[in-house]
């Protein structure tokens, strides 16, 4: 079975790619993995106040992805695979592809005016590292145009 797998977070890009995964898990008779990552923090509080900091980002995360995953079952009919994870977002993206071994591609998509979007920028330069392709899908699509590449 063909798993697409999509990093998600509150952006616009995270959601088109969400859209073609989503498309393309259907088209192929595949499935979405939705990989939210919970931001590294760029500071220490005293240990409590951290604690607190680490659990609301995780928790903050982990809304955002089952919200997402609720949208692709409302579509698909089909409940995403989701995954909540801290740390270098090119690092845990890594490691996730290597631990599940059918991944059949990671979808990414781009800003849709030109701004930058780090993993895109990151994979598309490190694509060779991956045991999958990586999809870069362009931001300035309308959804028809989306519906109709996927």
């Amino acid at each position: 079975m063909r798993i697409y797998l999509v990093v998600m977070d509150e952006t616009e890009e995270a959601k088109l790619a969400l859209r073609f995964a989503s498309l393309r898990a259907m088209k192929t008779g595949g499935s979405v993995h939705i990989l939210a990552l919970v931001p590294q923090q760029t500071f220490n509080a005293f240990g409590g106040v951290q604690a607190t900091i680490e659990q609301e980002a995780r928790e903050r995360a982990e809304v955002m992805a089952n919200n997402a995953a609720g949208n692709v079952f409302g579509e698909m009919g089909k409940m995403p695979v989701i995954t909540v994870k801290p740390g270098s977002p090119a690092e845990v993206i890594r490691k996730y592809i290597e631990d599940h071994g059918s991944i059949a591609a990671l979808v990414l998509s781009t800003a849709k005016e030109g701004g930058k979007n780090p993993l895109v920028s990151h994979f598309a330069v490190h694509a060779n590292a991956l045991p999958c392709p990586v999809y870069i899908v362009p931001g300035n699509l309308t959804r028809e145009q989306l519906d109709e590449l996927a």
